[in-house]
C-alpha cells in the first residue's frame, strides 16, 4: 500500500512509497482502510524533532475510515464499521482514567514504541503516536476505533480524532470559560480556532484571537472571535478591552515558551493562563516565586482538550450537529497523499487552517 514515510528525524519533506505494509494483526486488533487525514501541527513538530518520536515513521494520528479486519476477541466492532483513530485511548481501569481524567491514560503509549508497519524491501516503520494514519491502512488495538454516526463525513470524524477536541476541550473542559467573560487565543491555526469556538460556545463576552497571519486573523473572525489583533497590537487590545487588567482567560496555543510568557503577561490577576501547544522538552518557561503568589494566576496544561476524550467526541458531534460549532469550514485546501508535502507547506505558511489528505 501506499503511505508517507519520514526516514530521518529532520527532514522536512516526506516520501510517498508504495511497498509499506501495516503489521501486528491479530487478537484484539483492527485494521482500517483510511479514508482522510488531516495535517496537525504535531505532526510537523514530530518531524522536526520537537516531539520525540521513533524513525523511521508515518506521520498522522488525526484520521478516519471503516473497519476491514478484526481480530479474535474483539467484540465492539464489525467488519464494515465507520470509525475515527483515536491515538490516545482511555483504558479505563487506571488511577487516571477512574478519576475521569481519560486524556492522562498512559496505557496507550505502548503502542508508540511498536512499529505498525514494514516496507517490503526490509525494515520496521513506526507510526506517530502508535498510529500513522498518513497511509492508505492500518492496524491498531480495537480501542483506537472509535465508531461515528453514518451522518458524520469522514473528513470531520478526521478532524474531531485531534484538533478539534483538544481545542474545544481546551475552552470546555480545562478552563471551563465562565460566560460574559473575557478571553484571548494566542495562535489561530485549526486548534486555535477551535478554542475560539469552544469560548463561544461557552458565552465568553470578548474573545481576541492573535495571531501572525492576516488570513488567519480573518478567519478568526468568521468563527466567532470578536476582534483579531496582530502579536504587535496584543498590548493594545489588553488596554482597550479590559483597561489594563488582563483577560479572565488566555490560550497559548502555539507551544513555545515566548508566548507562554506573553499570555502569562497579559492575563488578569487570578486568571487562567490555559497552555495548549505541545513543545519541546528543552523549552522552559520560568515564573517568579513573588508573582506567581501574589498575582494567584492560574497556570492549566490542556492536554487532548482534558476530561473524558470519549465523551468529548459525543459533545463535538451534537454541537456540530446542531450548528453551535463550524467544522466543515476548518477545512481550508484538500490534497491526496501524492501531494502530502504541499500540505506541509500549506502549514508551514499559515495558509491552511486545516488540510484534509484524502485517500
Amino acid at each position: 500500500m501506499r503511505a508517507a514515510l519520514q526516514s530521518e528525524t529532520g527532514q522536512d519533506k516526506l516520501e510517498v512509497v508504495d511497498d509499506m505494509e501495516a503489521v501486528g494483526f491479530g487478537p484484539g486488533r483492527v485494521r482500517i482502510r483510511i479514508r482522510a487525514t488531516g495535517l496537525c501541527h504535531s505532526d510537523l513538530s514530530a518531524m522536526s524533532g520537537v516531539l520525540p518520536q521513533p524513525a523511521p515513521f508515518v506521520p498522522g494520528h488525526e484520521g478516519a475510515g471503516e473497519i476491514t479486519d478484526v481480530g479474535d476477541g474483539v467484540t465492539t466492532h464489525a467488519v464494515g464499521d465507520r470509525v475515527l483513530v483515536c491515538w490516545l485511548p482511555p483504558c479505563r481501569d487506571c488511577p487516571a482514567c477512574r478519576r475521569g481524567q481519560g486524556h492522562l491514560c498512559l496505557a496507550a503509549f505502548g503502542n508508540a514504541a511498536t512499529p505498525n508497519f514494514r516496507r517490503a524491501a526490509g525494515g520496521d516503520v513506526f507510526g506517530f503516536a502508535g498510529t500513522g494514519t498518513f497511509a492508505e491502512e492500518l492496524v491498531v488495538p480495537a480501542a483506537c476505533a472509535v465508531g461515528i454516526p453514518d451522518d458524520v463525513p469522514y473528513d470531520i470524524a478526521a478532524l474531531i480524532g485531534c484538533g478539534v477536541t483538544t481545542g474545544l476541550g481546551a475552552a470546555i473542559n480545562t478552563a471551563q470559560v465562565e460566560a460574559g467573560s473575557s478571553v484571548a487565543v494566542i495562535g489561530c491555526g485549526g486548534v486555535g480556532i477551535s478554542v475560539v469556538q469552544g469560548a463561544k460556545v461557552q458565552g465568553a463576552a470578548q474573545v481576541v484571537a492573535v495571531d501572525p497571519v492576516a488570513a488567519r486573523r480573518e478567519a478568526a473572525l468568521r468563527f466567532g472571535a470578536t476582534e483579531a489583533v496582530a502579536p504587535d497590537a496584543f498590548a493594545d487590545a489588553r488596554q482597550r478591552i479590559t483597561g489594563g487588567e488582563g483577560f479572565d482567560y488566555v490560550f497559548e496555543v502555539v507551544g513555545r515558551s515566548a508566548t507562554v510568557r506573553t499570555a502569562y503577561e497579559m492575563t488578569r490577576r487570578g486568571g487562567s493562563v490555559v497552555v495548549v501547544g505541545a513543545g519541546a522538552l528543552d523549552d522552559e518557561y520560568s515564573v517568579n516565586m513573588f508573582s506567581l503568589f501574589f498575582d494567584e494566576k492560574r497556570i492549566l496544561p490542556s492536554m487532548y482538550g482534558g476530561g473524558d476524550v470519549l465523551r468529548s467526541y459525543e459533545r463535538t458531534i451534537a454541537l456540530w450537529r446542531a450548528g453551535r460549532v463550524d467544522l466543515a469550514g476548518l477545512i481550508t485546501h484538500r490534497v491526496q497523499l501524492a501531494e502530502v508535502n504541499d500540505a506541509l507547506d500549506q502549514m508551514r505558511t499559515g495558509t491552511a487552517l486545516r488540510t484534509c489528505i484524502e485517500l
